[in-house]
């Protein structure tokens, strides 16, 4: 029993001394930011908060952190600037590759490359965090606005993302994420969604960019095969800016006017959002199109739940120049662009012997959205393929579960 006791004493002792251990650094703006914040931020202890005064801070340089279990806070992120306008080396603003780290409160403006880049963390939350390239859309700025990849309890809560030339919000080849309450504006893709496990992404709003909200696999990744992706109460309108994405770039293709794209993904649901004014289309449902030597890779989206969404006006500005999709779409609907746009494009085992039904691409009630997706029989024979028949796409929604985050 005595054993037990001291044990207990030592475990409590232990807790007090770690907890009266943890430090607050503060830091201000001066002449000296490059290596005051860089110093600090190598300097710290695990359990400290970095308290990044009122002010904006100019590097030269990239900045990175490789300690766990700390905390950067500025004092809001129109308060507290880390400006990147001067930066001549280093391929991104901040860069994270450590555990359990937050961010909250501050912006970063004006990266050489990406803003905020986080490899490899399990537990990383940005928290009311801004990046954004100041001078407008250009396919000088850097291609990503977040950019955790690699990385499991991935939390983007109340962020702000504007001006990447790729994404301004990404979470890539990662599991177990949150996105939410966040704004995404002028960005090619707003939010993304890329080779990723277990998302949910909801309360974000999605506006002004080339495209909305984009949930993509691609081939030739170390995780593939994206699934168990909610997206839901955002609002995903009037995406209406030119694509400026850097030549080769496979968002490149994407057409102004885009709100939600599904690409060759697994077990997705898209439900309760508000999706128009997109010029060229408000939802399509797409298999990945490009040759690919990955026998790993399946190109195909399954299982995705479309219903109670509002769909407002689309297709009345195609972007007919920019990539295939809206080339193709404006010709097999004659130029009445449909709501939700779906493929159709299978394996040729499914095109002869059928899809199975825990793969079909199901539709609930969407009020009156209307829907085109193409018969790949019909079109190997010779007959029109074009099927806008809504109601044969419906059938049982089977809710997915809700992603959670532990001491979230």
């Amino acid at each position: 029993m005595h054993k037990i006791y001291i044990k207990i004493i030592l475990f409590f002792s232990l807790a007090v001394i770690q907890n009266l251990s943890t430090e607050e650094i503060s830091l201000e703006p001066s002449l000296n930011s490059q290596e005051e914040l860089q110093e600090a931020l190598i300097l710290i202890n695990s359990g400290d908060t970095l308290r990044l005064s009122k002010g904006t801070y100019y590097f030269e340089d990239g900045l990175s952190l490789d300690v766990d279990n700390v905390t950067i806070e500025g004092a809001g992120m129109n308060e507290t600037i880390l400006n990147f306008s001067k930066q001549a080396s280093g391929a991104q603003g901040l860069l994270v590759t450590s555990n359990k780290v937050t961010l909250k409160g501050f912006s970063v403006e004006d990266a050489k490359g990406d803003a905020i880049k986080v490899i490899g963390a399990k537990g990383i939350y940005m928290i009311n965090v801004k990046t954004e390239w100041t001078g407008g859309p250009k396919s000088s700025n850097g291609a990503y606005g977040f950019y955790p990849v690699e990385s499991s309890d991935v939390l983007i809560d109340g962020c702000v993302a504007i001006g990447a030339s790729d994404a301004g919000i990404y979470v890539g080849q990662s599991s177990n994420i949150i996105v939410r309450n966040s704004t995404a504006q002028y960005n090619v893709a707003g939010i993304e969604i890329e080779n990723s496990y277990y998302a949910d992404v909801y309360d974000n709003l999605a506006s002004h960019n080339t495209a909305g909200i984009l949930v993509f696999d691609l081939p030739d990744l170390p995780q593939q095969g994206g699934h168990h992706v909610r997206v839901f109460r955002n609002k995903s309108i009037d995406n209406d800016t030119d694509n400026f994405a850097p030549e080769g770039n496979i968002v490149g293709e994407v057409p102004r006017g885009t709100g939600i794209i599904i690409q060759a993904n697994s077990d997705i649901e898209v439900f309760d959002n508000d999706i128009g004014g997109n010029g060229t289309v408000n939802l399509a449902i797409v298999t990945y199109g490009y040759d690919t030597e990955d026998e790993n890779y399946y190109p195909h989206p399954r299982s995705v739940q479309v219903y109670d969404n509002r769909f407002g006006n689309s297709g009345f500005d195609p972007d007919l120049e920019t990539g295939e999709l809206a080339a193709i779409l404006f010709e097999l609907s004659g130029g009445e662009m449909p709501d939700i746009f779906w493929d159709g494009i299978l394996p040729m085992s499914q095109i002869i012997f059928g899809q199975p039904d825990n793969e079909k691409i199901i539709l609930g009630d969407n009020g009156n959205a209307s829907f085109l997706t193409i018969s790949p029989i019909k079109y190997m024979i010779g007959m029109d393929p074009v099927n806008t028949d809504y109601d044969s796409f419906r059938g049982e929604i089977k809710p997915l579960k809700a992603v959670s985050i532990e001491g979230i």
